[in-house]
Parts: C-alpha cells; structure tokens; sequence
C-alpha cells in the first residue's frame, strides 16, 4: 500500500464531479485552497496573542466614557 495512485484520483474525482455538479468544483476547490492556507499561515503562527489595543480602533477617552457611563446607570437609587 503505496498511497493513491493514478486511477484512484481519477475513481474518486468522478465521484466528486457526480455528487457536487460541474458548477461547483471551482468553489469546492478555492474553499479548499482558502483553508489550506489558512491552516499554514497559523500552523506557523507564533502562539502568543496580543492583547493590546491598537490605537487607530478607539478614539481618544472613550474607553473611560464607556466606564463611567455604565458605572452611573447602574447605580442604586435610593
């Protein structure tokens, strides 16, 4: 047992086209390629993540807003 040889990529290629159609082979194999890249991309990925904001996504103070906004409307009232 060798691995697959040429007839059987041929046996189960038609198949493949018998099941899914002709139409949509090419977006069964850019979904395949798509995936495939991003396996390796995170296979050498490092596994460190970065947790810290990037300054471009908030605008200057409104973390601290969101903070004190919330902490205001959540307030008891007596």
């Amino acid at each position: 047992m060798a691995g697959i040889g040429f007839g059987e990529l041929v046996v189960i290629l038609l198949i493949v086209l018998v099941i899914f159609g002709a139409g949509k082979l090419p977006q069964i194999g850019d979904a395949l390629g798509k995936s495939i890249r991003n396996f390796k991309k995170a296979a050498a990925a490092t596994d460190e993540i970065d947790v810290t904001p990037r300054r471009d996504e908030l605008p200057a103070g409104s973390a601290q807003t969101a903070v004190t906004t919330a902490s205001t409307e959540q307030a008891p009232k007596a």
